[in-house]
């Protein structure tokens, strides 16, 4: 592939991607290639330590609280909804997330404990735009939070009040209320019980579906991924050992990992 093209209609773009962390010499992505089409979804699968969260991060140019310094790309090319991201400036990187919406890993634990659920869903559009309307901020957050499947009761509550799952549904919510082109949901049933996971990821489809952005979503259950994607990146140790659709890849299992996937599936 031309290092100067991107095909069209590709919202990601990985093209022989490295990534590292400041200060360690090690890879933690290493030549990794892939395509997210605009509107689709791609699933990235792999064991703790394969790299998942390393890529979603460097894809969603951006932090939650807690998380350690952004990773840094060694080599290669990532290109995020038309913006090349490697030497981007700090304000390149910043006026990207504003179209990228990140649900980070256990994303609900990084909801700010003292102020209420409708407040923390509203936190994006006043980093955006401190005079922003609060009528209409207050609209479009009722909206979303409704999207989730919560009652509108919970936007006076704190997120102390509620449950897990539903403290994920509200990260859910704010990752999305400043409508954006690109999703990328770490993990985002990770910590929750069985029976809440599947209709979590059942609102990201019909959110994405409704609004028609594009999505990542790092799983460690292939069963439940296969729902919700088009294509999955198997990752193991920073190298993407299957990548296609699920049953292209279980089909032709080349690498270990993959063919305990498999096998699973089965």
């Amino acid at each position: 592939m031309s290092r100067s093209t991107v095909p069209a209609e590709t919202a990601v773009l990985a093209d022989d991607l490295t990534l590292a962390y400041p200060g360690d010499e090690t890879p933690v992505i290493n030549g990794v290639s892939l395509r997210l089409g605009i509107g689709e979804t791609l699933g990235l699968i792999g064991e703790a330590g394969s790299g998942k969260t390393t890529l979603a991060r460097a894809i969603a140019s951006q932090s939650a609280p807690g998380e350690r310094d952004e990773p840094v790309i060694a080599g290669g090319r990532l290109v995020v909804l038309g913006q090349e991201l490697r030497r981007a400036s700090r304000g390149r990187r910043d006026a990207l997330s504003l179209r990228v919406g990140y649900l980070p890993q256990d994303g609900g634990s990084s909801l700010h404990p003292q102020l209420t659920v409708g407040e923390n869903v509203a936190v994006p559009i006043y980093q955006r735009d401190r005079r922003f309307d609060r009528l209409e901020a207050g609209g479009a957050v009722a909206k979303l939070v409704d999207a989730v499947r919560l009652p509108l009761s919970v936007l006076d509550r704190y997120p102390h009040e509620l449950s897990r799952g539903q403290r994920q549904r509200i990260a859910l919510a704010r990752a999305l209320v400043l409508e954006p082109e690109l999703l990328v949901a770490d993990d985002p049933t990770m910590g929750v019980d069985v029976l809440v996971r599947g209709p979590i990821l059942e609102v990201v489809a019909e959110l994405q579906r409704e609004l028609g952005f594009s999505s990542i979503i790092v799983g460690h259950d292939l069963r439940e991924l296969r729902r919700v994607v088009d294509r999955i990146a198997v990752l193991h140790a920073g190298l993407v050992v299957g990548y296609g659709t699920v049953d292209e890849v279980l089909a032709d299992p080349l690498h270990a990992y993959v063919r305990r996937l498999a096998e699973l599936s089965a």
